[in-house]
């Protein structure tokens, strides 16, 4: 697939001029999108709507076990790993298994020092 849109910052491309606009602001750091409640800007439109939940308390991810809900999606695939034992982060040293990402990484600096 051709990708006519070449970053001028990095090797990257896309198809879409959008998201070539969009991933430029990871370098220029550009910020056009601020939150009306406390002044926080953000680089895309979505990240912000996220935030936004911060103020309204909405919380559209409902566990279906234990009618626990949350506002980022994240949270809430990392919550489900509770009920469903899945442990995608394996330490290849010691074998040990984690299912959440920074628990493993902490896990993994014993290795290292």
């Amino acid at each position: 697939m051709e990708k006519p849109h070449q970053c001028s910052h990095c090797e990257k491309a896309f198809v879409d001029k959008g998201v070539l606009i969009r991933h430029e602001r990871t370098h220029t750091g550009e910020k056009p999108y601020q939150c009306s409640q406390c002044d926080k800007t953000f680089s895309w439109n979505s990240n912000l709507k996220i935030h936004q939940r911060t103020h309204t308390g909405e919380k559209p991810y409902h566990c279906s076990q234990c009618e626990k809900a949350f506002s980022h999606k994240s949270v809430f695939i990392r919550h489900q790993r509770i009920h469903n034992g899945e442990k995608p982060y394996q330490c290849s040293q010691t074998e040990k298994a984690f299912s959440d990402k920074s628990v493993y990484v902490r896990h993994q600096r014993t290795h290292t020092g």
